[in-house]
């Protein structure tokens, strides 16, 4: 026999080996007798057209009539979605202890930024989380208030300027550069000004975090083991080291000069400061090391700059469509600040309850995050069904479809901030907003997310008034490769006027 002819049946063996062992896989949830979305080779059910993931997944909501939870495939991944709002409580909340990890990927080795709390899992995740948690408490966001409301004023005369020459503003950027200044500020105490230069050096490298590539992501969420093996990195060298550099030279100049911010970064220090005489289990009591330290302040630089930028993006945009809604807030905005003589105070923005209720309509119909992800850390049976989600597979939450779904809020494109008054939110099962997460994991900042959203928002409505154009897209087009719900391109222009 011939080498191409020893070839050409090595590679015939090999394809028929593939297509074995995808059948068997894509057979999982048939076996099992419970209801799925047909996978397709070689993606399973991620959605190779022209919508984002988080849409695709809408349609699980047909089966509710059938099953509480249906089957899908990550690749060849077989993973739970569940679909009832009780049974995802369930998992979230009363059940937790059977889903408390993540199962995202870590890799301290050769990806040191990805050993951050929201990925972490087991007894680090919980020593963490508990070391971390006292950064978001009331108290800290009033102190840094201040902070954010300086970097909004900086805003308000970056925006006055650009309308001086032109009416149409794309906002994606602009508003990427306002958290990106306010992360800067508060988390590393550091003046950022990316509004007056857009080339500076902590929105060059925010930018660079967006643009790495959805497919890794995912790669890396689907094969966690063999992405360890061939030593891959979600986040580029180049970006890890300067994170890792700034937290360095930042901890080291205030050690060395004695200074105290009360913010993200001196809490870090103080928690560098603990012995290890500690009675926490062994293992999480140690002291961070520096790569620790900087994975921490990368992850409330990155869900903290993003998450909150494409809130306000979408809620300026529903707000151009809906002038009456927009109107609402700003005469809101007005009442409370003349009440304060002018000033925009902490307490001040706690009594803006219609515009908090825009913001939570804005999260509902566009959540920066799409789906929420558990994983079994041992067998879990489904109550009141014949269904086990096994020990180790991974639970995918599709908080964008339960947030869509016409029967817990009808009409779900439409805008209605008036979904989220005292009695509406009374009415519906307490898990049926997912924004921010329930449960023991739920998100840890979205105190301060919610601070600096609305103080952007308030300085924004109280200045000027915004409208759609021949450039804003109608009806909203997400872009497709993106893990963040953004507007595709990551552009949206609007009309911007004074008031």
């Amino acid at each position: 026999m011939d080498c191409l002819s020893i070839a050409c049946s090595v590679v015939i063996v090999l394809i028929t080996f593939a297509y074995l062992f995808i059948k068997r896989r894509y057979s999982f949830w048939k076996n099992r007798g419970v209801e799925y979305l047909e996978p397709s080779f070689p993606l399973g059910n991620i959605p190779f057209k022209k919508i984002h993931f988080t849409q695709y997944f809408v349609d699980v909501l047909k089966f509710k009539q059938k099953s509480s939870l249906i089957g899908a495939y990550l690749v060849t991944k077989p993973v739970a979605v569940p679909i009832k709002v009780d049974l995802i409580q369930n998992i979230l909340v009363k059940d937790f202890a059977s889903f408390h990890d993540r199962g995202a990927y870590v890799n301290e080795v050769d990806d040191p930024l990805s050993a951050h709390m929201f990925n972490l899992d087991g007894e680090k995740w919980k020593a963490v989380r508990t070391k971390l948690s006292p950064t978001f408490t009331s108290g800290k966001m009033k102190f840094m208030f201040p902070t954010v409301v300086e970097v909004a004023e900086r805003f308000n005369h970056t925006l006055a300027d650009l309308i001086k020459t032109e009416s149409e503003i794309e906002l994606v950027d602009l508003l990427e550069r306002f958290t990106t200044d306010v992360i800067g500020s508060c988390a590393f105490g550091i003046e950022c000004n990316s509004l007056q230069d857009p080339k500076f050096i902590f929105r060059h490298y925010g930018k660079k975090v967006t643009e790495v590539p959805l497919l890794r992501h995912l790669f890396v969420l689907a094969f966690p083991s063999l992405a360890r093996k061939v030593h891959m990195r979600v986040i580029d060298k180049n970006i890890a080291d300067f994170f890792i550099e700034t937290v360095r030279k930042t901890i080291d100049y205030r050690e060395k000069n004695h200074i105290r911010r009360n913010d993200f970064m001196d809490l870090l220090i103080e928690i560098n400061k603990d012995s290890d005489n500690s009675s926490e289990p062994v293992g999480t009591s140690k002291k961070l090391s520096l790569e620790d330290m900087a994975a921490q302040a990368f992850l409330f630089f990155v869900a903290g700059f993003e998450t909150s930028s494409a809130t306000m993006v979408f809620c300026l945009y529903e707000l151009a469509l809906n002038l009456d809604i927009q109107e609402k807030c700003r005469q809101e905005i007005n009442g409370v600040l003349e009440k304060y003589n002018g000033n925009l105070t902490y307490e001040a923005i706690k009594e803006m309850t219609y515009l908090d209720q825009t913001i939570k309509e804005t999260l509902r119909k566009y959540p920066p995050i799409g789906f929420l992800i558990r994983k079994a850390v041992r067998d879990y049976p489904v109550p009141n069904t014949k269904i086990v989600i096994e020990k180790g597979m991974e639970v995918f939450i599709p908080l964008y479809a339960i947030h869509h779904d016409p029967e817990i809020y009808p009409n779900p494109e439409n805008f209605e901030p008036d979904r989220f008054s005292p009695e509406e939110v009374k009415n519906r099962h307490s898990g049926s907003f997912l924004a921010f997460g329930d449960g023991p994991r739920n998100c840890v900042g979205q105190r301060f997310a919610k601070m600096q959203t609305r103080i952007g928002l308030t300085t924004l409505l109280k200045n000027y008034r915004f409208k759609t154009c021949g450039k804003t897209p109608v009806p909203m087009v997400f872009e497709v490769f993106r893990g963040i719900l953004s507007p595709k391109g990551s552009k949206l222009v609007l009309e911007i006027e004074r008031v």
